[in-house]
């Protein structure tokens, strides 16, 4: 493939934990462009966090490669890598209360000095990535005094901040209601698109890999299950197969959405 800014290219990924004998992911393959949503649907222990890890180099991997605008994360630092991929974390406990406009310009941490302090522009961007998503009323808020909804949205921008083109969050709305799952996801979709960003995302829910997808990657046990758009990799055989739940797939305004069997 050609160097595309933000593409992401994941090639045969393996990993093993140091102390553990099976593999956590086992040839892991697949693509993302900017522009779009990939969603990574698996159960629990299918390895999807640890792929994100990897990808951010958080982790090293065993084997395979992960490319970056088509350049590979074995050869850039952290501090470059933090530049080009901003991570949500599935869980953050904040351990002061840091203003909600304090956490998001903690995102420009990537492109400041050691003693640096903010410039008039990274106060412009932390501010730009607010008014995205909507939450410059909260600038002054206690971050450890907002909704859990509010406070996803605020680390999503504070990951906008970064200005890296691409995007990983784990699991965004793991503890959200149904309503802050719809608003987080319509959100991070609509970042996506407007922005050029490359944003992948796990998620539990296969119903929200098909509202807010532009491609699905589904995982088990470290493997490759299926790759494509939403209507092409989420099957009533597949989930049968990786969630071991009977599901069937009914239509609803044109789109189709899983209803399990009861």
């Amino acid at each position: 493939m050609g160097e595309v800014r933000g593409m992401v290219e994941v090639v045969d990924i393996r990993f093993r934990h140091r102390d553990g004998d099976e593999p956590v992911l086992n040839g892991i393959s697949f693509s993302s462009l900017p522009g779009q949503v990939t969603a990574v649907l698996g159960p629990n222990g299918s390895g999807k966090s640890t792929l994100f890890k990897c990808i951010a180099k958080i982790w090293d991997f065993d084997g395979g490669d992960v490319l970056i605008s088509g350049r590979s994360v074995k050869d850039m630092g952290h501090r470059d890598v933090a530049r080009k991929v901003s991570f949500v974390l599935q869980d953050h406990e904040p351990l002061f209360p840091y203003t909600v406009f304090e956490v998001v310009l903690m995102g420009r941490a990537p492109h400041l000095g050691i003693f640096s302090q903010p410039s008039r522009r990274d106060i412009e961007v932390a501010e730009k990535a607010m008014d995205l998503l909507g939450i410059h009323h909260l600038a002054d808020r206690p971050y450890t005094k907002i909704s859990g909804g509010e406070r996803q949205l605020v680390l999503i921008a504070r990951s906008i901040a970064q200005e890296a083109p691409v995007m990983l969050l784990d699991e965004p709305t793991s503890h959200l209601d149904f309503r802050n799952q719809v608003e987080v996801m319509g959100k991070v979709r609509d970042i996506a698109r407007r922005e050029g960003l490359t944003v992948l995302v796990t998620l539990h829910d296969p119903n929200m890999a098909i509202l807010f997808s532009d491609k699905v990657v589904m995982m088990d046990k470290g493997r490759l299950i299926g790759e494509g758009r939403a209507d092409e990799v989420i099957t009533e055989e597949r989930i049968k197969k990786v969630y071991g739940l009977d599901v069937a797939l009914i239509s609803y305004n044109g789109v189709k959405m899983l209803c399990p069997k009861i």
